[in-house]
């Protein structure tokens, strides 16, 4: 893949598009077939590189810990966060198929990993960068661990206080300076449009002078634009083929159609943004020249005369000396005579054109 994006946080340009990353998550069901289909069909919709998650359902949960609201609409009602976790978890083996056939794809891999053993997991697997979960935040040891290998790290902060995120960053900061980013979330499948708070971005790049981007938990289109227009340059959204899928991300996941869409039209804002640097573009120079005033005669004039202010009018087209120039017209001397309504010209006059 052409390295036109800034997931290594080199350097921030205006120019680069944003880096999207399609958030498979667990929405292969723990099927090996259906996540390379969702590979596939990531890279085929433009997507910059698709995301998993590393973890061992026994050391991530205890059995008895319950699923969150959005969770329970998938499964059994009786079933715990723990049982659910069991039956997506990938092992070490299908993430080394999985990251293959990726590279296969031309589509960069990367996975959450929620324990130490699956960072260096992945590590061994020289993944590109890590990315932790808003979550994690809290897990001291896996960032610890996290900074010995000297990689980007693409951390989302949904649910954590400014107190906390910069405590997190300063651990990154004091052992290495890892190339890191902070992407604006907001935990919650769907996220409601009045929690979304897009102007934290704002917030967090203000206040930490790290790159800031955006893990995308709504359900349109809108906050991601937003967020582009406000400089982010990595984004993220759950990802699936087929939104009535039984788990627990399916139905706030993005189908291949609305993943498409929601490529096209962030490529769409990037062009609209354009450039900060003001200057005329080329679709303009017509409308320039007919539409600018030029300075005319307003009435026939002998060589010899000096130029007052009441022997000029401003019409178009405007492909002669601006009106803006009158001051610099007053003043001087033709040379040559000039009829009534003819457009001024530098050369008209004796003095040079200063």
């Amino acid at each position: 893949m052409k390295k036109i994006n800034n997931l290594f946080f080199d350097k921030i340009h205006d120019h680069i598009p944003a880096y999207i990353i399609a958030e498979i998550g667990v929405n292969h069901n723990g099927d090996i077939s259906l996540a390379k289909k969702l590979i596939k069909e990531a890279k085929s919709i433009g997507a910059n590189a698709i995301k998993f998650q590393s973890f061992n359902a026994e050391s991530l949960a205890d059995s008895k810990t319950p699923k969150v609201k959005y969770q329970k609409r998938s499964g059994s009602k009786k079933e715990t966060h723990y049982e659910m976790l069991k039956k997506l978890e990938l092992s070490f083996d299908q993430q080394i198929e999985l990251f293959k056939f990726a590279k296969k794809s031309s589509i960069d891999f990367l996975s959450t990993p929620y324990d130490i053993e699956s960072a260096k997991f992945l590590n061994s697997l020289n993944v590109k960068a890590f990315k932790v979960a808003s979550a994690d935040i809290v897990d001291l040891p896996l960032h610890e661990y996290l900074v010995t290998t000297k990689k980007p790290v693409i951390l989302s902060v949904g649910m954590a206080s400014l107190d906390e995120i910069d405590f997190i960053l300063r651990v990154y900061k004091k052992k290495h300076k890892n190339k890191i980013a902070i992407l604006h979330a907001v935990s919650n499948y769907p996220a409601s449009d009045n929690s979304l708070n897009m102007k934290v971005i704002d917030t967090l790049k203000n206040k930490f002078k790290v790159p800031v981007g955006y893990s995308d938990h709504s359900l349109g289109i809108d906050s991601a634009i937003i967020a582009i227009s406000k400089g982010v340059k990595i984004i993220e959204r759950h990802f699936t083929l087929d939104k009535s899928l039984n788990g627990p991300d399916h139905s706030a996941s993005s189908s291949p159609s609305e993943f498409k869409n929601y490529v096209e039209q962030i490529r769409k804002a990037e062009i609209i943004l354009g450039s900060p640097i003001k200057k005329c573009q080329k679709e303009e120079i017509e409308m320039k020249k007919i539409s600018r005033k030029s300075l005319f005669t307003s009435r026939d004039l002998s060589a010899g005369h000096k130029i007052s202010r009441n022997d000029l009018i401003s019409r178009r087209p405007g492909n002669g000396i601006y009106p803006s120039f009158l001051n610099k017209i007053v003043g001087r001397t033709l040379k040559v005579n000039l009829k009534v309504n003819k457009k001024i010209h530098w050369t008209h006059f004796n003095e040079p054109k200063k």
